[in-house]
């Protein structure tokens, strides 16, 4: 069967599944759905992907500091971070690998932490790098899984841009850096606040014709995210409990009544005129509770291997199960971690999406927020990256006993990293940072560009003059682009040359397109 006709098939099996639709549903929404029909048919890459494949995009919302997240630790490197972070009142400079844990120190203090944590990578670098602290678990997975890669010092770029070009007037580069709302924006979307389109959502609109229920190819756990919307593809919404309801509960009644239940659909899904908005409420409100009694029956409970544990008495909490819960730098003790059980939702959708909903592609976004440390760092940030790692863990390890890991894949993303030069016990808003990728699929244990070099700052001007990669205040100029991070995975998703240039409109001006840390 040619493209052609794999386009045709699924347009004709849209178009009869509309014919089904209930009466009064407006022929705009039908004209609608057929063009994404159409639409999200257009992938010749992906009409001959017989497998499941998923991308996961966690978000560190505020800003994550990615200079004590992935660390060179070469002397000269080591000197210069050590002498800048050592600032008064409370130095956010970490300790140099090997230094034992001083259990006596106030906590979350580098010296309560101990060293950096060595990594070891396939093919060593020109110098030696680590990970904070807490980042135990994925030290593992970099080191003895090779799981993980690190991809060094990516951000939202136009084109190639060095720090003398920046300096150029004319040379183009994003708009509105080191705004929170724009760079968000900028990262998921290409482009500053007011984007309403994603390139994880465009992604979908590519592959969503390889989903028999397409309703599912773009799901979030963690609220609105332009990442996922795209021209057709619209995302979809679950709790950490899962589908989001609309009048019954989790047993389909309302008053302890099915038929309470089914006459509330009856009249929430039913206009009662003939305006063009009432008959387009009704039909989402048939759509969204459809959509919801199919995910309520495909999803497997979250108390069930290899998801969570079951209780050994009354109701399963989240908030208490072992597997999603972390241990605090803070309190020395195990708490809840939200990030775990938004990727606990995502694990159950990825396992009922391909194996009872049809899906073939899928992507899913995830957020952990909080991560704007201009103040408090060292506990801030060093609680935030433990909930990252151990969510990140129960993530591979849930994906491993499904069988999946090789079919889904995982990157963080940030607002922008931050400066080098500490306020005191904090850091102000930077550009580029280091992010990980986490998947079978992945070539792990690989750092995807070159550290950036670490200067000295000089005391004249707040700028660092020895750096080729470090702006004012440190903030790192970014040497590889969102584009280049995206069309990477986009490539390995299943999607075309051409379609990648169409979504990642920036990605003709790199040489390289794809950065080589997908298998």
């Amino acid at each position: 069967m040619n493209h052609f006709d794999a386009s045709r098939r699924q347009w004709l099996g849209r178009a009869a599944a509309l014919s089904g639709c209930a009466a009064g549903a407006p022929l705009a929404l039908n004209l609608a759905a057929l063009g994404s029909a159409a639409a999200v048919s257009g992938s010749a890459a992906a009409q001959s992907a017989g497998d499941y494949k998923a991308l996961v995009c966690v978000f560190l919302f505020g800003g994550n500091d990615a200079y004590n997240m992935v660390l060179p630790t070469d002397s000269a490197s080591w000197l210069n971070y050590t002498t800048v972070r050592n600032q008064a009142p409370d130095p956010i400079a970490l300790l140099a690998p090997g230094t034992p844990p001083n259990g006596a120190a106030p906590a979350a203090t580098p010296a309560r932490l101990g060293g950096v944590l060595p990594l070891a990578p396939l093919v060593a670098p020109a110098r030696a790098f680590a990970l904070h602290p807490v980042l135990g678990h994925l030290q593992t997975l970099f080191n003895q899984e090779r799981r993980l890669a690190i991809v060094s010092n990516v951000g939202p770029l136009v084109m190639p841009t060095t720090k003398a070009q920046l300096g150029q007037e004319l040379h183009p580069r994003p708009l509105n850096l080191f705004s929170h709302n724009d760079q968000q924006n900028t990262w998921q979307a290409l482009a500053p606040e007011g984007a309403t389109r994603g390139w994880g959502g465009r992604m979908g609109d590519r592959l969503a014709g390889l989903n028999s229920q397409p309703v599912f190819t773009s799901v979030s756990a963690a609220g609105n995210a332009v990442w996922l919307a795209g021209d057709s593809v619209q995302q979809y919404q679950v709790g950490s409990n899962g589908a989001i309801r609309l009048g019954s509960d989790a047993n389909g009644r309302v008053y302890g009544s099915p038929a309470v239940a089914q006459a509330l659909q009856r009249i929430a899904g039913t206009p009662r005129g003939a305006h063009v908005l009432e008959a387009d409420l009704a039909a989402v409100a048939q759509r969204s509770m459809a959509a919801e009694e199919a995910l309520r029956n495909a999803l497997r409970p979250a108390d069930s291997a290899p998801f969570g544990t079951p209780p050994a008495s009354g109701n399963y909490s989240a908030e208490n199960d072992p597997l999603l819960r972390y241990t605090s730098p803070l309190t020395g003790s195990g708490a809840g971690n939200g990030l775990a059980q938004q990727l606990q939702v995502v694990a159950r959708m990825i396992d009922a999406g391909r194996s009872t909903l049809g899906a073939r592609r899928q992507v899913f976004f995830v957020s952990l927020g909080g991560f704007d440390t201009h103040d408090a760092q060292n506990r801030g940030q060093a609680d935030l990256l433990a909930r990252l790692g151990q969510g990140l863990a129960y993530f591979d390890a849930t994906m491993g006993a499904l069988g999946l890991r090789n079919q889904v894949t995982l990157f963080t993303a940030s607002d922008f990293g931050r400066s080098f030069t500490s306020n005191g016990d904090g850091t102000d808003h930077g550009w580029g940072g280091h992010h990980v990728v986490l998947g079978g699929a992945v070539r792990g244990g690989t750092l995807v560009g070159s550290l950036p070099v670490l200067g000295a700052k000089n005391p004249n001007n707040n700028q660092f003059d020895s750096s080729p990669d470090q702006l004012g205040n440190g903030a790192l100029l970014p040497s590889t682009s969102v584009d280049q991070l995206g069309a990477t995975l986009g490539r390995w998703f299943g999607l075309s040359d051409s379609e990648l240039l169409d979504i990642f409109p920036n990605l003709k001006y790199f040489s390289q397109r794809n950065l080589g840390f997908m298998a």
